[in-house]
């Protein structure tokens, strides 16, 4: 963030920002703004306030109580900063996080089953024209050559194959443009959304544009998703809950610790402002 800005910020709020009669930087505001990005400066300047004015409140607290910092290290060998292991320490200490037990979880389960299901698995193949849309003379181009041969297989369907071995820029062009079995996450959003929208044994009726192209798709067949029993996500459940229940904890635990601060320059309300960061 430039000089100018940050000046700009700076007197758009000239209040003083402090908690507890620690004065809050607008220097330190103004680095914090580019991890609140908002529809307007002024909101970006505000919520970077608030989430400083927390993390120094928790702070505040974590030393009158004398938590030690203990840096944690995480898989990818990053390490805390002495403050965040100060604030972790601090939850971890003061807000207790139960643990839900398995009555609550097959409730949960049985309120939010359609959430619970194995993915479909479709069988389909396609015709791909390589083309990436920055490039807006080769997509048009692309564009045209995929109308070009869907127009020939919808008067002959039966030479998807043939044609697919001619046309396609894909690997699977060797194999008539068969791409096996493909499930939710392995394409794009596009073309799954295209997927869905056909019936085993047709073909799409208009391309389908993606990022690497325009593709014609054929659906060959389509196994429905099942539903999971509780004991296979039982404990992707009792997660989730432990996460819901800390996050609202941890959200009433700060809300009390507000009410009896002394803040100023800035207005700590809502359920958004007192979220640790």
């Amino acid at each position: 963030m430039d000089c100018t800005f940050r000046q700009i910020l700076a007197q758009a709020h000239p209040s003083v920002v402090s908690v507890n009669g620690v004065v809050i930087g607008h220097e330190a505001i103004a680095r914090e703004v580019q991890h609140h990005p908002a529809p307007k400066p002024v909101a970006a300047w505000q919520e970077a306030a608030r989430a400083l004015v927390i993390r120094e409140l928790l702070s505040q607290r974590a030393r009158l109580v004398g938590i030690i910092p203990a840096p944690l290290r995480d898989s990818a060998g990053k390490c805390e900063t002495e403050e965040e292991a100060l604030i972790r320490g601090l939850i971890d200490e003061e807000v207790p996080t139960p643990e839900p037990d398995e009555e609550t979880g097959r409730r949960y389960y049985e309120q939010n089953r359609r959430l619970f299901c194995s993915p479909p698995i479709y069988e389909a193949a396609h015709i791909l024209f390589a083309a990436r849309k920055e490039e807006a003379e080769r997509y048009e181009r692309a564009r045209r050559d995929a109308a070009s041969v869907l127009a020939e297989l919808k008067r002959q369907p039966e030479r998807f194959g043939d044609l697919a071995r001619s046309y396609s820029a894909c690997p699977s062009a060797a194999q008539a443009g068969n791409l096996g079995q493909v499930t939710v996450g392995q394409t794009t959003p596009e073309f799954e959304r295209a997927l869905a929208t056909l019936t085993p044994g047709s073909i799409s009726q208009m391309p389908v544009e993606t990022r690497y192209g325009v593709h014609i798709i054929r659906l060959d067949r389509k196994v429905d998703g099942v539903e999971l029993p509780f004991e296979l996500v039982a404990d992707r459940i009792a997660d989730y809950l432990c996460e819901s229940v800390r996050r609202r904890a941890v959200a009433q635990y700060i809300a009390r610790l507000v009410s009896d601060a002394e803040v100023t320059g800035v207005a700590l309300e809502g359920p958004e402002a007192h979220r640790v960061n």
